[in-house]
């Protein structure tokens, strides 16, 4: 297995015991992501750290022995360069500017869902798996906006953004298309849901739908991704 084909570690900070257990247990559930360690505190944080190999924090912003940004400053003076998704139940935006600073890529807002956090790091893991050189400005745009929730307002009525995001997933990892069973069935949710969700991306003009000939009945409907140009 090379290094990019390993799972994304991750190293959950949090003070709160069973709330620790609840985040590692949301991570280890997620494919492509393992739990690298669990920490209560700043300084059981960072000796971890130093021991092990870590890609993400998901860190808790108010720890029993300094405040979560104060970890992040000291892990980047000393050249760690793992990301960090803060879990957090604070809302001051001025600490969301200091840890977009600092390299936050995610914030998560307590109380949440496995299905919120599953959406932010199927997002993460795209943005990660990115790599190459840009086409265009385009194609760095789409990129960065892997790591962006859905607006409220922009999705239909019904429609979900973590369920979205792995429809988006399964047509993206999918060279040759799928049809709405076929992505329903990589999701785990029917044809029609999942196509009113891959309708959405056509109509958002992120997918492409053709009829698929070759079988005997009413030609079924094949969608594929879009790439930028």
């Amino acid at each position: 297995m090379s290094a990019s084909d390993e799972p994304i570690s991750v190293l959950v900070v949090e003070d709160d015991p069973v709330a620790a257990d609840a985040h590692a247990l949301y991570v280890g559930r997620v494919s492509g992501f393992r739990v690298a360690g669990v920490a209560h505190s700043r300084s059981e944080a960072v000796r971890v750290l130093e021991r092990t190999r870590v890609d993400l924090l998901l860190l808790d912003l108010y720890l029993p022995d300094g405040h979560g940004l104060a970890l992040v400053r000291s892990l980047r003076a000393a050249g760690h360069s793992a990301d960090v998704i803060a879990v957090t139940s604070a809302r001051d935006l001025a600490i969301v500017r200091e840890g977009v600073s600092l390299g936050v890529v995610q914030y998560v807002l307590k109380p949440f869902t496995f299905a919120t956090l599953r959406d932010r790091l199927a997002r993460y893991a795209d943005f990660r798996a990115a790599a190459g050189e840009a086409s265009g400005q385009e194609e760095v745009d789409r990129a960065l906006a892997t790591l962006r929730a859905p607006e409220g307002g922009a999705l239909p009525k019904g429609l979900s953004g973590p369920t979205l995001t792995a429809v988006t997933r399964s047509l993206r990892q999918a060279p040759q298309g799928l049809t709405a069973a076929e992505a329903g069935a990589a999701v785990g949710i029917s044809r029609i849901t999942a196509r009113r969700y891959l309708e959405h991306l056509v109509t958002q003009g992120r997918a492409a739908r053709s009829p698929q000939y070759g079988q005997i009945g009413r030609p079924e409907l094949q969608y594929r991704w879009l790439t930028a140009p």
